[in-house]
């Protein structure tokens, strides 16, 4: 390795860059954790998570025109099953 100061000085734009993207992904992750419904850590206290989740509600990031309505046929044989 090269001790000179120039060799130190071109690492800091790499440990910046690496810096922001290491705190970019664990920001979207805790945010994606605790304000996500479909985003479940333990699962045994509802075994069935995806029934909770609204399906009104959009769950992607961007969502750009998103309508949604239900299907009856399967409202039906979701209340048949239930």
């Amino acid at each position: 390795f090269n001790s000179s100061p120039f060799y130190v000085f071109q690492l800091i734009p790499l440990v910046g860059v690496l810096s922001f993207a290491a705190v970019g992904a664990l920001s979207f992750s805790v945010y994606s954790l605790f304000s996500k419904s479909d985003v479940i850590i333990n699962k045994s206290g509802n075994p069935e998570p995806w029934e909770t989740v609204d399906p009104s509600k959009p769950q992607k990031l961007l969502t750009i025109h998103q309508k949604w309505k239900p299907i009856e046929e399967l409202e039906n044989v979701r209340k048949l099953t239930k």
